[in-house]
């Protein structure tokens, strides 16, 4: 049995002249939570829709659970479960209900089908709302009986696509628990963000996307600490003189000075110390601050630092 139960090799989407997914190469391994950290549009989506058979690649290739997304999309879905961004619950019915409509369609029957049902709602804490409309749940418990749908035919791999989106703090934590647990269970899980805090929690390894690209793909502690001790953004009022970037440069806990969008970018080693080295600096040579943000080391400033823009943008 291979080592990774997804592997994409140059995967690309076109919509006429629009490249939503441009050639993305990365692998999952067998029980690990593998992260997409991205912004809205960056490609996520897409990118599941196709490792789930729902959209056709334009190009490339992908593999789940040993079988081609596009020859043999049948067993692939045997194989997968698929919580998407969209609710895909009927508000009328109850929880027990909906989940037999699911489990039928899995090709569930009879007792088994009930006792998958009663797991899965014990599962994710709602057994004791089986029967209530799904109308009446909170956001937080429509987001988790999402999730048990997608588990009744236990799946090999499960794609959860920002499953936390517009639920309260609580429940957000709520189901943050139950994939720890599932994954701790043997589960393996693609889980789709762009909350950092979210991916720092939960995914052992993280592939940071922006326009349809993968830009970094490693733990989060390795992106992190490959970028160093953080980055200081500063404004100065008459402009950065050479000579004063020179100075910059020069300081111990200085890693590197650029220019961006009329501000300074210095990347540290340690950045409070930098900061404390700088002022001394702008104090000797009087310079005058208009602007100065100090953005401490994590996946944010990771995604920043490789994109000039923020996860939230």
């Amino acid at each position: 049995m291979s080592e990774n139960i997804v592997e994409a090799q140059g995967l690309v989407k076109r919509y006429g002249d629009i490249e939503a997914v441009r050639g993305l190469s990365f692998a999952i391994r067998r029980g690990e939570i593998f992260g997409f950290l991205g912004p809205n549009g960056a490609g996520k989506t897409t990118t599941i829709s196709m490792l789930s058979c729902l959209l056709e690649p334009t190009g490339g290739t992908a593999i789940v659970a040993g079988y081609d997304v596009v020859r043999a999309p049948q067993q692939v879905k045997r194989r997968i479960g698929l919580v998407p961004q969209e609710l895909a619950l009927y508000p009328t019915l109850s929880a027990r209900d909906n989940l037999n409509f699911y489990g039928r369609i899995y090709g569930l029957h009879g007792r088994a089908l009930r006792r998958r049902v009663d797991e899965v709602l014990e599962m994710v804490g709602l057994a004791e709302r089986a029967a209530s409309a799904v109308k009446t749940f909170s956001g937080g418990m429509k987001r988790r009986l999402n999730i048990a749908a997608g588990l009744l035919h236990r799946p090999e791999v499960l794609f959860l696509d920002e499953p936390t989106v517009g639920v309260d703090p609580q429940s957000r934590n709520a189901i943050f628990e139950h994939v720890e647990r599932l994954n701790a269970e043997g589960l393996t899980i693609l889980y789709t963000t762009h909350y950092m805090e979210e991916a720092e929690r939960l995914c052992h390894r993280v592939a940071i996307i922006d326009e349809g690209r993968i830009i970094a793909l490693d733990t989060p502690r390795k992106l992190v600490t490959d970028l160093g001790g953080g980055i200081i953004h500063l404004g100065i009022a008459d402009g950065m003189a050479e000579g004063l970037l020179e100075q910059i440069r020069a300081l111990p806990e200085v890693r590197a000075v650029t220019r961006l969008d009329g501000k300074v970018k210095v990347e540290a080693t340690r950045a409070q110390e930098a900061l404390v080295g700088l002022l001394a600096l702008f104090n000797r040579t009087d310079t005058d601050v208009t602007s100065l943000e100090v953005l401490e080391p994590n996946l944010e400033t990771v995604f920043l630092h490789l994109t000039g823009k923020r996860l939230r943008d």
